[in-house]
């Protein structure tokens, strides 16, 4: 992306899950219509909707097929230009929708995951809008739903799939269908706004989150305001220093743990490229309240923090979380040399908060936002 780009015709793109969904409901509409439009659109998980161009498609009843291009917008990565096809095959008049994937979409093979073992590495949010989408031509009819990405298995190879076990092609993600622009020029100028718009209402108590989970999490679990929240991206140091600037007195750091867990160990930018030692810093603090040895190792097999986390809870340790979430806000807050007062709250990707500190309570409970971690 040109750096020099004016920030206002930066282009959004959509997300894999956002092209599987299209082009599933692409193919149900050959299958009752038997005609291919030029565009399709489907229905959002934010009750927007999103209108996309069709790259093909082809019927022959009861089967049929539809491919989408992926496009990243400004902000193009491993899967921008991939075709994402759908197969649908109608079974009955009523029934349920399965869907699985197919060639070029990965088969998740390790714990810790959003998806089980054994199944495809197609995630909650993009099944949902696959779903929805077909549920508009076919309301209520049984349907097999496969999800296929031709060149899937070699673009895996340069994502994080295989360390994380997720094998034989990509993963079919998003959370919100749409891709902003996130390169760090294009959000240091784009993001900005947001944080002067939280100025503006007069808080001065946000909260920063990694994406749109967190920001999910923070407006309809704990009640906070739209505006009090800005979506950081990985650039925890660069707001925490911006907010700092703009005279904030008081930030939460709310997200997943998998990135805040990062603070935690003094890193600010959370891009995996940049610095991955989440199972580390997990680990070290884990062998430091006492866990075993065994244990320890037992932890360190599991590919994500999500399934680590979900273990230590098992074994009573969620104390050890909440240290580490206090941790993160006094490495935050000497950041910035104690211009911010820092408060944390770490979540698990369904949004139920593991691990947080008695400043990030006090901060929402003074707010009059809505105290909310139980499950």
């Amino acid at each position: 992306m040109a750096r020099d780009k004016d920030r206002h015709t930066w282009r959004e793109g959509y997300t894999t899950g956002s092209c599987a969904a299209g082009a599933a409901k692409v193919a149900c509409l050959l299958l009752q219509k038997n005609s291919l439009p030029e565009h399709v659109e489907i229905p959002l998980p934010n009750s927007a909707r999103l209108t996309m161009p069709i790259h093909g498609g082809e019927s022959s009843y009861p089967v049929a097929r539809a491919s989408i291009l992926k496009d990243g917008g400004d902000d193009a990565d491993i899967t921008h230009g991939l075709e994402i096809h759908a197969v649908v095959r109608y079974i009955s008049s009523l029934g349920e929708v399965h869907i699985r994937g197919g060639q070029g979409v990965g088969t998740v093979t390790k714990k810790g995951l959003a998806i089980s073992v054994g199944e495809s590495a197609i995630n909650p949010v993009p099944r949902k809008m696959i779903f929805e989408a077909v549920r508009e031509v076919f309301p209520k009819e049984e349907l097999e739903i496969i999800i296929e990405v031709p060149a899937g298995e070699v673009a895996a190879l340069r994502t994080l799939n295989p360390r994380l076990g997720v094998m034989g092609g990509i993963s079919i993600l998003g959370t919100s269908g749409i891709v902003r622009p996130m390169s760090e020029e294009a959000f240091k100028t784009s993001i900005l706004p947001e944080l002067d718009q939280a100025v503006a209402y007069g808080h001065k108590t946000i909260v920063l989150t990694p994406g749109h989970y967190g920001y999910r999490v923070a407006t309809e679990r704990f009640k906070i305001p739209a505006e009090a929240v800005i979506q950081m991206s990985n650039f925890v140091g660069f707001l925490l220093e911006e907010a700092a600037y703009r005279e904030i007195e008081q930030v939460i750091l709310l997200g997943h743990i998998g990135k805040l867990i990062k603070v935690s160990g003094g890193i600010f930018q959370t891009h995996n490229r940049f610095a991955d030692a989440r199972m580390e810093i997990l680990l070290a603090h884990a062998a430091l309240s006492g866990v075993k040895l065994d244990t320890l190792k037992y932890l360190a097999e599991f590919p994500t923090t999500e399934g680590a986390t979900l273990e230590l809870l098992q074994l009573g340790e969620q104390k050890l979380l909440h240290q580490i979430a206090h941790l993160a806000s006094e490495r935050a807050q000497a950041f910035t040399f104690g211009r911010l007062s820092v408060g944390t709250i770490m979540t698990l990707l369904s949004g139920q908060p593991v691990g947080w500190d008695l400043e990030a309570r006090n901060m929402v409970e003074k707010q009059g936002w809505l105290w909310s971690v139980e499950p």
